[in-house]
């Protein structure tokens, strides 16, 4: 204030340590945090004093009415640096003359401790506290010397590396090019969600992996799951009126081991990489010879066999079992050889809820990780036309609603495997007439001789086995 006459000034410096851990404990950054836990020099605290006290002297018509006061109980040395011209020279890649170096050196207030032919001792001034070893003088001395002044040498050296079979990124950007050829857009997601995404009964929460130090409460765990970018980025493209989507990601999923303790090591992190395609809205909007054509079930279904059909997985090879996850309404999931490869469906009302979605999502998952390794082997070949002729044979089966067509399908394929090319359900009937807990599968089957024509002797005898088997298997009926 006006009556103000003694003024006592303090001049202080702070250990960057003590001050970064205070600051984040109590979540108070300030301009002085800022400055001092990134380093100040400490010889700059007397200077600083005095240069105050003079500018209250010439300015406010002060005097100085005491001598300083200095404590000082551990005196912070200059850090010192030995360096070899040598090394200097080889981590550069250019011989740089000694004279140079000293030179640029002495510019940027370094002090010349001890020098000899091979090298030189440095004293560091105390306000460069990032400098604290020879490499980063000579990161000094290069960019000053500059980094376009060191040509690039004729002499290369390379190391030969075995990449790895198959190439995951190879075979990422041929299924990126499939996916996008048959009218999917790419979407990139950040891999940080809210901790309270994952608390609902679908996930495990226990496997979270949670940040120390968030950026904040929407950004400060690490995704479980592709899904809720997915959503998120086809509720944002509904609000602005872009409502017919079919999107897919390659991203990674994270999670704790479950054998993991309170203060988890690195192994314990499980880091796995997953493909998910949503479909939503109208496959083809009306026209004036056709209505609008909206997406279903099917249309996910068809995305992920292509995605398995062009990695070469057989039919034969993939079993078709139910799945119970939360977020779907309906779904059913995939494996090979006991590994789940892929689970898809329709988005339950309560997910979609959750961000105004007010239209059908579909939505498929697919285990990147485990899809490769089991068709590490695979080899995509290429066959003529078959020659011969196809023939179809179709079967109204009697069985118990409990049933499944997967069941008929594997006894099918188990019974005849050379001749049998493809089995597929076209109608399912049920009726009090049937009976109680009945239903009427009726069933195709296709058969093909690729070396010769079949003849009705060679027909009959695959259906009679077929239909031997079918009895045997899950009690079918012949209609």
């Amino acid at each position: 204030s006006n009556d103000t006459k003694n003024v006592f000034i303090e001049s202080a410096y702070f250990n960057p340590v003590s001050i970064r851990k205070t600051s984040k404990r109590h979540g108070l950054k300030t301009d002085s945090s800022f400055r001092f836990e990134r380093g100040v020099d400490p010889q700059n605290t007397l200077y600083g004093l005095k240069r105050a006290a003079m500018l209250i002297k010439e300015l406010a018509g002060g005097e100085i009415s005491s001598d300083i006061v200095d404590v000082y109980p551990q005196k912070i040395e200059k850090a010192k640096v030995e360096i070899e011209y040598s090394y200097i020279n080889r981590l550069v890649g250019k011989v740089i003359p000694n004279p140079i170096v000293k030179q640029i050196l002495t510019l940027m207030d370094f002090v010349i401790v001890d020098e000899n032919d091979k090298g030189l001792t440095v004293e560091v001034p105390g306000y460069r506290v990032d400098v604290k070893c020879p490499a980063d003088v000579v990161e000094e001395i290069l960019r000053i010397y500059g980094y376009n002044n060191v040509e690039i040498n004729d002499h290369v050296n390379s190391v030969l590396e075995y990449g790895e079979k198959p190439d995951s990124e190879k075979l990422i950007n041929t299924i990126s090019d499939m996916l996008s050829s048959n009218g999917f857009s790419e979407i990139m997601c950040n891999s940080l969600n809210p901790a309270s995404f994952y608390e609902h009964e679908a996930f495990d929460s226990k496997a979270l992996v949670v940040l120390s130090n968030p950026l904040s409460s929407d950004l400060n765990a690490m995704r479980q799951s592709l899904l809720y970018g997915g959503l998120n980025t086809i509720a944002r493209n509904i609000n602005r009126q872009n409502v017919d989507l079919r999107l897919y990601e390659f991203g990674n999923i994270y999670s704790v081991a479950a054998t993991a303790g309170n203060r988890p090591c690195a192994d314990d992190y499980i880091q796995k990489k997953a493909l998910d395609i949503f479909i939503s809205g109208n496959l083809r909007n009306k026209r004036w010879n056709s209505d609008n054509v909206a997406t279903n079930f099917f249309n996910v279904k068809t995305a992920v066999d292509k995605v398995l059909a062009r990695l070469g997985v057989k039919n034969t090879d993939v079993k078709t079992l139910s799945c119970d996850k939360k977020y779907f309404s309906e779904a059913i999931s995939y494996s090979i050889k006991d590994k789940e490869i892929a689970e898809f469906g329709s988005v339950s009302s309560e997910f979609l809820k959750m961000f105004d979605i007010n239209q059908n999502v579909y939505y498929g998952h697919i285990d990147w990780d485990n899809l490769v390794k089991v068709t590490r082997k695979n080899k995509v070949e290429f066959t003529e036309l078959p020659k011969y002729p196809w023939v179809r044979r179709d079967l109204a089966l009697l069985v118990d609603k409990s049933v499944k067509f997967e069941q008929i399908k594997d006894i099918a394929y188990r019974t005849e495997r050379r001749l049998l090319k493809n089995v597929d359900l076209f109608d399912v009937y049920e009726s009090a007439i049937l009976g109680v807990d009945k239903k009427s599968y009726a069933v195709s089957f296709i058969l093909r001789d690729d070396n010769n024509t079949l003849t009705d002797k060679n027909i009959d005898k695959v259906m009679n086995n077929l239909i031997n088997a079918l009895e045997k298997g899950v009690d079918a009926k012949i209609r």
